[in-house]
């Protein structure tokens, strides 16, 4: 009886917990590499790769990228046809405009802006999981010593916990169209990550966290969030300074610390002054309506789901330790970012910048988990996004060979004059998604004792499935149903010898996509103008009657974009 007694006890935790975390030493295998870097690799590339500029910010962004590389505008100040963008904001642009610069001739401009929005989307994963990884080393975020040995050993822990907060942020659902899209929120989404990663290291070292901090808060201030930038680094500097001194590390001290966070917030706010980037667009939270609110409410649901309910589960099981760094930090930066949403003209992306730490908050949920919990998500999980993947090969099928009939005609209603193809690579590749997703399921719902990652293991699995199936199943009929390619070309076959154009109330989008799918020379309309051809957005019946003089315009075409009637161009020619 005695070697069974000491067994179990050497299993049990102290009685005096410090911590919510019971974890041992078999509960911390990592990941498998191979596995966890196929399927960044297939979440990123997916989105990224085969499709044209979308509406509307895609396409807007990417003008401005394309008017910068060809020299139509000045580096300080992109301007589209003379239009300033919607946000201030430069590095983004810069970094595509780079990009078309440096590419070969025979790589189309569109992909060539993407390249480095796809590193920025690897350098926010990346930054992810050490900034949990530096977080779960810390000795407050430690798991309960057990009376004769067996805890998980920090080094460990800490590579399962980061394994965790990565699966997290790849889980959530918000991440999935946002983070694959050439614009502004894209930059910041991957500079809060960088200076996320930078305050969470920086206990344990100064040079590259320090590089991390001055990077991540000057690119936030030139990429149109210097409040944001600002908030972060005030928070963070606070924590720092206030820090336990077991918490400290042995990496920037105190005030050296203290002061690199200051300087690199005034190096990015000055930076931001400077080129008159400080602009107040959110809106008084008096002026929020009750729908307002409501609406929100449902935003934040979904658009953080799996990492919200997490990111709760962990302030209430930590909450004596909130003041904590793993804690404080994470929940300062989702705060933040859940607050300027709230009151953001464009509260998604806003709320994008929250993903990171609230992965990293939904990581700390996981020690903490009992055997109903994780098969309460693993269930879940299982039984949603197998029906996703189920719905959406039927639909793929029913394109395909028209059956069932009903998927097809609802398509072909919501997108007229969509012609489905079969491409065998696309095929091929939603093929392999999905057997890897059923080994998947199989490997977590075997007997095998599995490590703490495991509950999230399915979410990010499945979200990965979903979006790889969506971009190469039904990529083509996305293609057409978001993009202006189609209606620019059927407007440019009702041209002949166009030479300049004139345009009339188009959109920031409209305009990108002229210039870009058809190559034309536009410019606004004026009474002076020699061009035969003018395109508007609405008809000029009901324009400033000084603006034109009507007697001299004929209506050529009514152009509607495939998949929204009111999003219409109209095709004038001079009499």
């Amino acid at each position: 009886m005695l070697p069974a007694r000491a067994a179990a006890c050497d299993t049990l935790p102290r009685v005096n917990q410090p911590t919510p975390a019971i974890v041992t030493q078999s509960a911390v295998r990592r990941l498998p590499r191979l596995a966890l870097l196929l399927v960044c690799a297939a979440y990123v590339l997916a989105g990224f790769i085969g499709r044209g500029p979308w509406k509307n910010a895609d396409i807007m962004a990417f003008g401005y990228m394309l008017e910068l590389a060809r020299g139509h505008a000045p580096w300080l100040h992109p301007q589209l046809l003379g239009l300033p963008p919607e946000f201030e904001a430069l590095v983004p642009y810069w970094l595509g405009a780079w990009a078309i610069q440096l590419a070969p001739a025979w790589l189309d401009p569109d992909f060539a802006a993407r390249i480095p929005f796809i590193a920025l989307l690897v350098l926010s994963l990346v930054a992810a999981w050490y900034g949990v990884y530096y977080l779960a080393r810390t000795p407050a975020a430690q798991p309960v010593p057990f009376a004769f040995g067996g805890e998980a050993r920090p080094t460990d822990y800490a590579r399962a916990m980061a394994d965790g907060g990565l699966l997290a942020l790849i889980a959530s659902l918000g991440l999935m169209q946002l983070s694959h899209e050439t614009t502004p929120a894209l930059a910041q989404l991957g500079f809060t990550a960088l200076t996320f990663f930078g305050f969470a290291a920086l206990p344990y070292r100064l040079v590259l966290p320090g590089l991390s901090l001055a990077l991540g808060l000057v690119g936030l201030g030139l990429s149109g969030a210097p409040a944001m930038a600002a908030l972060f680094a005030a928070g963070g500097a606070l924590l720092h300074l206030t820090d336990w001194p077991e918490d400290a590390g042995r990496g920037a001290a105190r005030w050296p610390g203290a002061t690199l966070i200051l300087a690199a917030a005034l190096a990015s706010a000055f930076a931001a002054a400077a080129l008159d980037m400080w602009e107040w667009r959110l809106v008084p939270l008096a002026e929020l309506s009750r729908e307002q609110w409501t609406a929100f409410a449902r935003l934040l649901a979904w658009f953080t789901w799996p990492a919200w309910p997490l990111a709760l589960w962990t302030v209430w099981r930590w909450r004596r330790q909130l003041d904590r760094r793993h804690v404080a930090l994470p929940l300062w930066f989702a705060l933040v970012c859940v607050f300027s949403s709230l009151l953001s003209p464009n509260p998604d992306r806003a709320l994008l910048l929250s993903l990171p730490p609230l992965a990293a908050l939904a990581a700390f949920a996981l020690p903490t988990f009992d055997r109903s919990v994780s098969a309460l998500i693993d269930w879940f999980t299982l039984l949603f996004f197998s029906g996703c993947a189920l719905v959406i090969w039927v639909i793929w099928i029913s394109l395909q060979t028209g059956v069932p009939a009903k998927p097809a005609a609802n398509v072909a209603r919501l997108a007229p004059g969509f012609v489905p193809s079969f491409s065998l690579l696309p095929f091929a590749l939603a093929l392999v998604a999905t057997v890897a997703w059923l080994a998947l399921v199989r490997w977590r719902t075997s007997r095998h004792r599995h490590p703490i990652w495991k509950s999230l293991v399915l979410p990010a699995g499945g979200t990965a499935l979903a979006w790889v199936l969506v971009m190469t199943l039904w990529l083509p009929v996305l293609d057409y149903a978001r993009s202006y390619a189609a209606a620019v070309h059927r407007l440019v076959a009702r041209m002949d010898r166009p030479g300049c154009v004139q345009v009339f109330g188009l959109g920031r989008p409209q305009i990108a996509a002229l210039m870009y799918h058809s190559k034309l020379d536009l410019q606004w309309a004026s009474t002076t103008s020699t061009c035969r051809w003018l395109v508007a957005a609405g008809d000029l019946q009901a324009s400033v009657p000084t603006a034109f003089d009507r007697r001299h315009w004929r209506l050529v075409a009514r152009i509607a974009r495939p998949t929204d009637a009111e999003d219409t161009l109209l095709l004038y020619r001079k009499k």
